[in-house]
């Protein structure tokens, strides 16, 4: 469970990532007061949660379930994400994140869990595959990052059977 210690290192991945990859579509930097509503919205329980892995006393990585939509009929519905420290990547780090999160979701009333990837992003594609999920399809061109025009892949992942 991350934190409000991990926001500083939190907000350096993000703003990093977004600098340097398409990897979120972020087109300027945040602030640990810009995320402040966003980490409150986590919990050490339920199925919105928070984990951070630490290296050497900085923050290496997070993973996160948060709403999918603001809708009731969403409400067994999880969207995963997870962003690493680059120093970070391949090592690792991002299964032991994605391992824990599925973990502590497992016993939640979690029914499916969503990802959205911006593409071209093989190493994130292989992560979620590794995890279980399956792809779903593409949304094609429709977000805009320095004046070019960005896509999606999602994917699925059941985490429980519905009643029968």
């Amino acid at each position: 469970m991350g934190d409000e210690t991990d926001l500083p290192g939190i907000v350096d991945i993000l703003n990093y990532t977004a600098a340097h990859s398409d990897a979120n579509f972020a087109v300027r930097p945040t602030s640990v007061a810009d995320r402040r509503d966003w980490f409150s919205r986590f919990g050490p329980s339920g199925p919105y949660r928070l984990l951070v892995a630490r290296r050497g006393g900085r923050v290496a990585g997070f993973a996160c379930s948060q709403r999918y939509r603001d809708h009731e009929a969403f409400s067994e519905t999880v969207e995963v994400s997870i962003s690493l420290d680059a120093d970070s990547r391949g090592r690792g780090v991002g299964s032991m994140l994605y391992g824990a999160l599925f973990d502590h979701l497992a016993d939640e009333a979690v029914h499916v869990a969503l990802a959205g990837i911006a593409v071209p992003n093989e190493a994130s594609v292989a992560l979620h595959r590794k995890f279980g999920f399956t792809e779903v399809g593409v949304f094609r061109e429709y977000a805009v990052k320095n004046d070019r025009y960005l896509s999606s892949l999602w994917m699925q992942r059941l985490l429980r059977r519905p009643p029968a």
